[in-house]
């Protein structure tokens, strides 16, 4: 069963794409993770280069989707949303079906108390439009998150590692 993650933040040392891996080691067996690492590739979105002759950075993206049995999105706020380049990416399969009905996980951590409320709100549209499956239990958002993982990106907080398992449980389990 393999999972795909995407992370919205391309910051060496992210703590989102940190939240990924470990929601990678807490994934129930025989499922496992693989981070697509390709969005800072991808070319801004135009409806005229959609068509049979996309970008070798789509066509993996693509692939990539298609190819997995579910898909953990996780992503910082951005200006009160989520980045540009994770927008870019999703909006790069709209015209396709390979979200559709596909186990969905979403989750947006951030560093203030608020956590990435205002992102979450921003991406579950987006998630709509391309026909997404998200399970019960599998949209969370994280505020406070440096304070609930260690410098090495491994989770010190319990009612997090909870969380975060629930999730991998509920996207695994609809798989």
């Amino acid at each position: 069963m393999n999972i795909l993650g995407i992370s919205g933040s391309l910051r060496a040392g992210s703590t989102n794409t940190q939240l990924l891996r470990a929601v990678g080691r807490l994934l129930p067996a025989p499922a496992q993770l693989t981070i697509f690492d390709g969005l800072d590739e991808l070319p801004h979105f135009s409806p005229e280069r959609d068509n049979d002759n996309v970008p070798e950075s789509v066509r993996a993206l693509r692939e990539a989707i298609g190819q997995s049995q579910g898909v953990i999105i996780c992503t910082p706020e951005y200006a009160f949303g989520i980045p540009g380049l994770l927008k870019n990416a999703l909006d790069w399969c709209v015209s396709t079906a390979l979200f559709d009905r596909k186990p969905m996980a979403a989750i947006s951590a951030s560093p203030s108390y608020m956590g990435g409320e205002r992102a979450m709100a921003s991406l579950l549209p987006t998630l709509t439009a391309l026909n997404t499956s998200i399970p019960d239990g599998c949209s969370l958002v994280l505020s406070s998150i440096r304070n609930k993982m260690n410098a090495s990106g491994e989770l010190i907080d319990p009612a997090t590692e909870q969380a975060l398992r629930r999730l991998a449980d509920g996207l695994t389990g609809d798989v």
